[in-house]
């Protein structure tokens, strides 16, 4: 992770990249202006997007193929504040979609949901790419027969929970197939949950989720409908500035859709960012299902689990 934090976090160009046309298609060298002309010239195949250093505010909308979007030198591209169709930098319904080592950014959009990746089908997996100030990091529609993996990612300073509308959250995941989260850090929420997922499977391990300057912040881990799988080897710090805090991870908030009975929650640990005088619930379970919660290590003031 130190290393990652070490690309991400280097100065960044704050202009538009310094040559004319800026991205890349690896298999056939063709360069373009935008990168929604670089999209619609890979199409309906197979192609990876290289993209040069710099500071964009355009967006894409991939409707068909399999594309990787790779940063040149990680840390280097950001895309700012610029959405397509009212949804995101990068608006995805193709097979399948990678994300390489990229910055999104300053994403708002009226209905408040305004992200760095809005995923309406197919696979996605994000890797050594940093979503921050935004209202939404990644926002998914479902597609139950689809995975997304995000790995070695930072999200920081996202969601919201005002203006009269629907929270967002760091990452809100629809009725996807499996979820698949590890080695990333989620931090400074904004409101809402850090990591929401209706998804029926999920396997998040080895992350970190760092509370203490989170803002009107609500869990760590919401399985709304309920899921089966692992959550694993994650460090949650609970903080002050708590919209709700009576729990870090829930299941079932939203009524049971999935069998948690095969859900393991083990060696995780769980602590307050500081002496508030509050208790919580490390596990809130609104199901009579019983997951397995063993080996975790709680900070005094945080109970294994209840029932709700």
């Amino acid at each position: 992770m130190r290393t990652l934090l070490s690309l991400l976090l280097i100065p960044l160009l704050t202009g538009a990249a310094s040559q004319p046309n800026p991205f890349t298609i690896m298999e056939t060298g063709r360069t373009t202006r935008t990168l929604a002309e670089a999209v619609a010239a890979i199409g309906d195949r197979r192609g990876t997007i290289i993209i040069a250093p710099g500071t964009y505010r355009q967006c894409a909308v991939q409707e068909a193929g399999t594309i990787t979007y790779r940063a040149q030198r990680p840390g280097s591209v950001v895309f700012d504040g610029v959405t397509c169709e009212g949804k995101a930098a990068l608006v995805l319904r193709g097979r399948s979609a990678s994300v390489e080592a990229i910055i999104f950014q300053n994403m708002r959009v009226a209905d408040g949901n305004g992200a760095g990746i809005r995923l309406e089908r197919g696979n996605l997996t994000v890797s050594a790419s940093l979503f921050r100030t935004s209202e939404e990091g990644i926002l998914t529609h479902d597609d139950p027969q689809s995975t997304i993996r995000i790995d070695h990612s930072i999200f920081g300073r996202l969601g919201r929970c005002d203006r009269d509308l629907d929270c967002a959250h760091s990452i809100y995941v629809g009725h996807y197939g499996h979820l698949i989260v590890t080695a990333t850090r989620f931090e400074a929420g904004m409101g809402g949950h850090y990591l929401k997922s209706r998804a029926a499977r999920v396997t998040i391990t080895g992350n970190v989720f760092d509370d203490r300057a989170g803002r009107l912040t609500n869990y760590m881990i919401d399985l709304s409908n309920g899921a089966s799988g692992l959550i694993a080897n994650n460090n949650m710090v609970q903080g002050r500035d708590k919209d709700n805090y009576s729990a870090f991870i829930t299941i079932a908030p939203e009524g049971r859709e999935w069998d948690s009975n095969g859900l393991q929650i083990r060696d995780n640990q769980a602590s307050f960012g500081g002496n508030f005088g509050r208790n919580s619930t490390f596990v809130a379970n609104w199901t009579t299902d019983r997951p397995q919660i063993v080996g975790n290590r709680l900070t005094t003031g945080i109970k294994v689990t209840d029932r709700r």
